[in-house]
C-alpha cells in the first residue's frame, strides 16, 4: 500500500527535491504528479517552494544552458526548444541564451567538427561539407554561424 504523506512532508520532499539540483515548475509538478499529490495541494507547494527560492526559472534556465552547453555541446536552438518544451517563457530563455560568449560558442562548434571530420568517410569536397553542415544543425547550430566555422576549418 501507498504511504499517504502529509502537505508539510510532501513539501520537505519537494524542497529537498529541489535542494539537490536545480528544477523548473514544470519538472516539479511532474514530480509531485507521480506522488499523487492533488492539484490544489500541487499549487500550494509550488507557490511555497518559489516564494522560498527553491525554484527559481531564471536561474534554472541559467544553469540549465550552461549544462547543455558545457558538457552536451549543444547549439542555442536546441536549448531553446529543450526549454520551450518545459514550458519557460522566451523572454528567460533569451536573457540566458545569451549568456553564451559568442567566441566561445564558435569555438565548441569548430573543435566539435574537426572532430567529427576526423571518422568522416565522404568521396567529395561538397559531400563532406554537407555531412558537417548537417551534423552542426543536429546539434542545434544556427545556419549562418555554421557557414562560418566551416570557412574557417
Amino acid at each position: 500500500m501507498k504511504k499517504e504523506y502529509t502537505l508539510d512532508e510532501l513539501l520537505h520532499k519537494a524542497a529537498s527535491y529541489c535542494s539537490i539540483s536545480e528544477h523548473c515548475v514544470s519538472e516539479v509538478e511532474d514530480k509531485l504528479t507521480a506522488w499523487g499529490v492533488s492539484p490544489m495541494d500541487k499549487q500550494k507547494i509550488i507557490d511555497r517552494l518559489q516564494s522560498e527560492d527553491f525554484i527559481n526559472e531564471k536561474r534554472f534556465c541559467t544553469y540549465f544552458v550552461k549544462d547543455k552547453f558545457r558538457f552536451n555541446k549543444w547549439g542555442k536552438i536546441k536549448i531553446s526548444f529543450a526549454l520551450k518544451s518545459k514550458g519557460l517563457d522566451k523572454e528567460t530563455i533569451l536573457s540566458a541564451i545569451e549568456t553564451i560568449d559568442d567566441g566561445e560558442y564558435e569555438e565548441l562548434l569548430a573543435s566539435i567538427l574537426k572532430t567529427k571530420l576526423t571518422g568522416l568517410k565522404y568521396e567529395f569536397e561538397y559531400e563532406k561539407q554537407g555531412k558537417l553542415f548537417r551534423f552542426a544543425q543536429s546539434r542545434g547550430f544556427e545556419n549562418n554561424v555554421i557557414d562560418r566555422v566551416l570557412r574557417s576549418i
